[in-house]
């Protein structure tokens, strides 16, 4: 008896884990509009009189948290599209996207893999598309926006300077800065310069490699007598909520790594709380979308404030994540210098580590929510990219990759099908013990399980299969999921997305019906082929004897045929594929052990 609970509580358990992912974890309805304001100007952090009894460094913070930030939109310019996690909706904007840029003097970006630009007026980076990832799998579709420049509902830029609490003057929003070429690459830095009337002259030069990573090197030389005392700063700021895939499992809003811990705050947390303040040596911190990413990482030997914000400007959400260093006094003569990295664009695997090893940005992979299963994710990860560079399809990898983890466990798989075969073997002995004894329910289940144990029998031995697929199973549903590596990537056929849902649907038979079923009646061939396969498998276990037991069994593969169908179709592809694998190791074990 204690044995059959077993068994229960392990089908159930399986099965109230994975419906919980689709009940618990489901998409939510988006985050509604932000209504439309009227347009105000931005200015830059400025230095407020110190209150009595407040220090410079609090100063400082409430003028880079005070400071007024302009109304930001998204594109809609013709041959781009908003990344994920913005909105093309233009209501309330001053003008289009192509009138905004076009309204102050800009330095092109011009990259292998960015196009863009930096506007001269407050120096702000505003202006950022991603030329290899498209917004449909059409490889004609428009580019993916990342940054969109004040002017619009939507905007979300980066920007770096310099806070003075020693009546030093430093440039803002409104300043125009001289840059001494007209187009950043990868070759070709770019340096801002600008003087002000004491005579101090600030310049930031701007790097940035050939991939999404930005170096900015902060600069004041100090040809006058007196000393400056300045505070260098970088933020991130984006206007109005974005809409978010509405997935717990996936962390969409404000994220960084502080003092070596994992950070991340949503946007509804951070509105009800209304900022979140830390110090760190090293780190990183900004805004996450799903594949996209735009974050700070300041100078990882210093000890920097940071923070997370939020407040209404009007009626509308803005939010900001920012870092602001020690003083930094400048002597006659002398030169002062800050260096800052931006990272802004799409968040691969391989990069990420990349960076972190070569810049020593610590745990810059966490920008990708790889979830509780770390330790699994990355290396299936790894795995699936080692054998996609074989192979050159992530479907014929995932089920390549499904093969060798049957291996990993097919020790234990053995074991449970042997048990299995031998519970099989032993059903003429129960149906005449139920026969027997009839409707009484207990000396039924005390000699049924006493034949179990005269035949050294586990019942609950058959679970494991099952139960040992959870891990890995939820592992390669985050490795779909939440990896751009896996988005749009085809498989052959009709899936030509791996990391969307099978898009057909026995509803309109495949698509001869001029029909569009709701989401929930999307049950397509993958699914379908997936159901039937765990309903084989089952044929091919022992039944059980409790009839509760027999009807969850018999609902179950009908139940995951439905759920399964809303997943990524590399992940119904995973589990048709190893139901197969499974039948078939199951079938020739009961075959050499002469069960029918």
């Amino acid at each position: 008896m204690p044995d059959q609970r077993n068994l229960i509580l392990a089908v159930i358990l399986s099965v109230v884990i994975l419906l919980g992912y689709e009940l618990f974890f489901a998409k939510k309805p988006p985050l509604p509009e932000p209504e439309p304001m009227r347009q105000s100007q931005g200015t830059a952090p400025a230095a407020p009189a110190a209150s009595p009894g407040s220090g410079p460094i609090a100063a400082v913070k409430k003028a880079l948290g005070s400071a007024p930030m302009p109304r930001n939109a998204t594109p809609s310019v013709a041959g781009a599209v908003t990344a994920p996690g913005a909105t093309n909706n233009p209501v309330g904007a001053v003008g289009s996207r192509a009138n905004i840029i076009g309204a102050s003097p800009r330095v092109k970006i011009t990259t292998p893999r960015l196009t863009g630009s930096i506007d001269l007026k407050g120096a702000r980076l505003d202006d950022l598309l991603l030329r290899d990832y498209r917004a449909t799998i059409d490889p004609q579709s428009p580019p993916i926006v990342l940054l969109t420049p004040q002017g619009m509902i939507d905007a979300y830029y980066a920007q770096f300077g310099w806070v003075s609490t020693a009546g030093v003057e430093v440039p803002g929003a409104e300043t125009v800065w001289t840059a001494n070429r007209t187009t950043l690459t990868p070759n070709d830095p770019v340096t801002l310069t600008w003087t002000n009337e004491q005579g101090l002259e600030f310049s930031q030069t701007i790097s940035i490699d050939h991939d999404f990573m930005f170096t900015v090197q902060q600069k004041i030389s100090n040809p006058t007598t007196t000393s400056a005392t300045v505070h260098p700063y970088g933020y991130v700021s984006r206007r109005s909520t974005p809409p978010t895939t509405g997935y717990v499992v996936l962390h969409e809003g404000l994220i960084g790594v502080i003092d070596g811990t994992l950070r991340e705050i949503s946007y509804s947390d951070i509105k009800d709380d209304g900022k979140a303040e830390n110090i760190t040596t090293g780190g990183w911190l900004g805004f996450t979308d799903k594949y996209w990413l735009a974050a700070l990482a300041p100078d990882q030997k210093k000890q920097v404030s940071v923070r997370f914000t939020h407040h209404l400007d009007n009626t509308v959400d803005k939010y900001q994540a920012d870092y602001l260093e020690d003083a930094m006094t400048i002597s006659p003569g002398n030169v002062g210098i800050s260096t800052t990295r931006l990272f802004a664009g799409a968040k691969e695997v391989a990069l990420l580590d990349g960076y972190a090893d070569a810049l020593g940005i610590a745990r810059f992979d966490l920008a990708i929510d790889f979830g509780w299963f770390y330790f699994l994710t990355k290396p299936i990860f790894y795995a699936l990219i080692y054998i996609h560079e074989v192979v050159a399809n992530f479907g014929f990898a995932i089920m390549l990759l499904t093969v060798a983890i049957k291996l990993c466990f097919y020790p234990l798989a053995n074991k449970s099908y042997v048990a299995m075969s031998k519970m099989r073997k032993l059903q003429p002995e129960i149906v005449k013990l139920r026969e027997r004894f009839g409707e009484d329910k207990v000396k039924l289940n005390t000699e049924t399980m006493a034949l179990y144990k005269r035949s050294s029998v586990n019942p609950a031995a058959g679970c494991l299969p099952v139960i040992i697929q959870i891990p890995v199973f939820f592992a390669l549903y985050k490795v779909l999921f939440v990896t751009i590596e896996m988005r749009h990537a085809p498989f052959f056929g009709w899936i030509q997305d791996l990391s969307v849902p099978d898009p057909t649907s026995m509803f309109n038979l495949f698509g001869l019906l001029p029909f569009d079923p709701p989401n929930f009646m999307m049950i397509g061939v993958w699914p379908l082929l997936m159901g039937f396969t765990m309903w084989l498998q089952m044929q091919l276990n022992p039944q059980p004897t409790d009839p509760i037991q027999a009807k969850l069994f018999t609902y179950m593969p009908i139940v995951f045929t439905f759920m399964l169908a809303q997943f990524p179709a590399g992940l119904v592809i995973y589990w048709a594929w190893n139901n197969i694998l499974s039948i078939t190791q199951q079938w020739i074990i009961m075959k050499r052990m002469g069960v029918a």
